[in-house]
């Protein structure tokens, strides 16, 4: 059963509250509460009173336990505008626009389907980040594995990689297509040798294109079978 709670006329700007509001969204309401709590913003203690008067209809209205409680949804809409003006120079006058917002959160008790989790931007950027690091390290090389416990590290998304040049460095402008400039821009990466790029992935080649802000300009097909030739040809006599 859902539980609509509204804060008609808040003397807040839509554009401020909403930062709120997409932080309690997906959250159990007693973390909903300490998260308003704690938070310096001045939509959060509106927030916070508005989540509180919906677990108290929960409560006493419907009858419904708050343990099982989360924020359905938080939204802000815009409400009516007050104008005020201010003395300017040369006898002009400037507008003083004072929002106001309307604040609706919903609380749910059907878990139906739904993990209780935070919304919030750096939450998604790390599930969103977590997925594709896991599938990469399921298909690294062994090869990549054995080479970073020498000196690089592997990295989910990047392969192989080392904090500074390794003892050994390999000549990559003998791989086609890649020049001084973008042999720096590699070697500021953590590419240093032929080894690195002989074991890309396709994850691997996606990410160092947007890192070298190439555009497609890896070709990875050559890049691969260039580097796996050229480190095969030096390091097998």
């Amino acid at each position: 059963m859902d539980v609509t709670s509204t804060y008609k006329y808040a003397r807040i700007s839509a554009r401020k509250a909403r930062d709120v509001a997409r932080e309690i969204q997906g959250l159990s309401a007693s973390a909903a509460i300490d998260l308003l709590k704690f938070t310096p913003r001045k939509a959060a203690e509106l927030f916070g009173k508005t989540v509180k008067t919906a677990l108290a209809d929960a409560e006493n209205n419907f009858e419904i336990p708050t343990e099982g409680l989360y924020v359905k949804s938080a939204v802000v809409g815009d409400g009516p505008m007050f104008k005020r003006f201010k003395a300017r120079a040369r006898g002009s006058a400037a507008t003083i626009r004072k929002r106001t917002a309307h604040l609706t959160v919903v609380l749910s008790d059907d878990l139906s389907g739904k993990e209780i989790e935070p919304r919030s931007a750096k939450a998604a950027a790390a599930s969103k980040k977590a997925e594709p690091a896991a599938k990469s390290e399921a298909k690294a090389p062994d090869k990549a594995k054995k080479a970073s416990a020498k000196s690089g590290k592997v990295d989910g998304l990047l392969g192989v990689v080392y904090d500074s040049a390794p003892p050994e460095v390999d000549d990559l402008k003998l791989i086609n297509g890649v020049g001084p400039k973008l042999e720096e821009k590699l070697n500021s990466i953590g590419v240093y040798r032929f080894e690195q790029i002989a074991n890309w992935t396709e994850e691997n080649i996606a990410q160092f294109d947007e890192l070298l802000s190439s555009k497609g300009r890896i070709e990875s097909d050559e890049w691969v079978v260039k580097a796996a030739a050229l480190h095969t040809e030096k390091y097998s006599q």
